[in-house]
């Protein structure tokens, strides 16, 4: 019988001490944040600018709104993939606009990749590709695009993410 009881007091007392430690723990109640319009990122990306919270929150403020999928570009050499270059990106919207962004995206994903084929083809991706100068030329490609596409919602485009591959 004291085998049994043993570890059933040891257990309501490590049960109890769990709960205790929970209540204890607990984080503070939210104060309504249902009135800030600026509390919840877009259903598709960030949507509140880094650096505020969102309750500091300008409705100027612009949003920063990841692409929905990274871009693939091959890098053809000798009539064969030699690399694959991997690349993310996110564009600055005007604030509140990041959902008509993403009813517009196939326009611009097409916009941008024929600027990402062309830099790969005239050797833009060769070498020390992430050199400075190298990705500011691309970047400043791509928001030329991106402001001809879309020039009431798209002021910048960010390079979050790039990466090469190489076979």
């Amino acid at each position: 019988m004291k085998k049994l009881l043993i570890p059933i007091v040891l257990g309501v007392i490590g049960l109890g001490a769990g709960a205790g430690a929970g209540l204890m723990l607990r984080p503070a109640p939210a104060e309504d944040t249902a009135t800030d319009d600026h509390a919840a990122p877009a259903a598709h990306g960030e949507a509140v600018a880094p650096g505020h919270d969102a309750e500091q929150s300008d409705e100027h403020a612009p949003e920063y709104v990841k692409m929905s999928n990274q871009f693939i570009i091959p890098l053809i050499r000798q009539d064969r993939i030699a690399s694959v270059v991997v690349l993310s990106l996110s564009l600055e919207v005007t604030a509140g606009h990041a959902e008509d962004l993403y009813a517009r995206e196939p326009k611009l994903r097409d916009a941008f990749l024929q600027v990402l084929f062309d830099h790969a083809n005239t050797g833009g991706f060769d070498g020390a590709f992430t050199e400075s100068r190298a990705i500011d030329r691309l970047r400043v490609r791509l928001r030329e695009v991106a402001l001809a596409q879309m020039p009431d919602l798209v002021s910048d485009v960010l390079i979050t993410d790039i990466g090469r591959q190489d076979s």
